[in-house]
């Protein structure tokens, strides 16, 4: 009886003592497995981190480099040259709708529908002269003082960017537009739709700045910018991303089916890529007093 007892004790005292070795192991080998797993993580993680800085990095200094009165060095095709419109008047025509020989990133152009590889812009290409015209209220070409007032207000309290940088893409964007024969208002619905206005976003398939341009699809494009850094520019990208879409609308034949074309939908549904685009383009349309455009 009394060695029952003692025994009984004798194995209640080792289950009092196991107990807390066994949760102290248990602990120990949870935090063992998420310290694993982080250094995986950051094992993947941080090369690409490091990759996207340095393009950050070069992105800042081809903005910010000064060459003479000019930004964005010597290259001419950085250099301001204002838009066509301004340069012809309020009477004269449109720069025609060339279109790259590259197509759309989700379907190559049709036989027969090929055209010469775009040549260098004619328009803005240097994001820092359009800010400085932002930044002194210089009317824009079609756009009444408080249409752009409102157009620039709204952006800049949605998206929680400054009011001269709106202007400034709202200056790009109708200037782009106008060259493409894209509604502009378009192009700035695009952009919040694919970006929210961030410049230097990148996806994971590897799409790019404001209008989410794929550069490893649109080398050629990009070229003549002065290379692949050239996509954060947002001027740069925003002429890029508007020569696609013009390039989808004309080949689908509407804006919902080029709108389709540009998120690279092959099928009858874009996930509702479209109708999101189209309700923030009556948005900004409402915000601004200025009419829809047909294209």
């Amino acid at each position: 009886m009394v060695a029952r007892l003692l025994a009984e004790r004798l194995q209640h005292g080792m289950r009092a003592v196991l107990s807390p070795v066994n949760e102290f192991i248990h602990v120990s080998a949870i935090y063992l497995g998420l310290a694993v797993l982080t250094t995986l993580g950051l094992s993947l993680v941080l090369p690409s981190m490091r990759q996207q800085s340095q393009q950050l990095h070069q992105v800042v200094l081809a903005m910010f480099q000064a060459d003479g009165t000019v930004y964005g060095g010597g290259d001419a095709d950085y250099a301001w040259t204002p838009p066509t419109d301004q340069v012809q008047g309020s009477n004269g025509t449109a720069p025609a709708d060339t279109a790259d020989d590259t197509a759309a990133p989700d379907q190559p152009p049709a036989s027969g529908d090929q055209a010469p590889a775009a040549a260098a812009p004619s328009g803005p290409a240097d994001f820092m002269q359009a800010l400085s015209a932002s930044m002194r209220d210089q009317a824009i070409p079609g756009v009444t003082t408080a249409q752009a007032q409102g157009l620039r207000s709204y952006l800049s309290r949605k998206y929680r960017i400054a009011s001269s940088v709106s202007g400034a893409l709202v200056r790009t964007a109708f200037a782009v537009g106008k060259e493409r024969r894209v509604d502009p208002q378009l192009l700035l619905a695009v952009i919040a739709i694919e970006s929210r206005y961030n410049p230097f976003v990148e996806s994971s398939v590897g799409a790019q700045g404001l209008m989410q341009v794929m550069s490893s699809v649109h080398r050629d494009k990009l070229r003549v910018h002065g290379g692949p850094s050239a996509i954060f520019n947002p001027v740069v990208n925003i002429r890029i991303g508007a020569q696609i879409l013009a390039d989808c609308i004309r080949r689908r034949g509407s804006v919902e089916g080029g709108l389709s074309c540009y998120v690279g939908a092959s099928g009858p549904s874009d996930g509702g890529y479209g109708a999101k685009v189209l309700a923030e383009r009556r948005r900004i349309a409402l915000a601004s007093g200025i009419p829809l455009g047909k294209n």
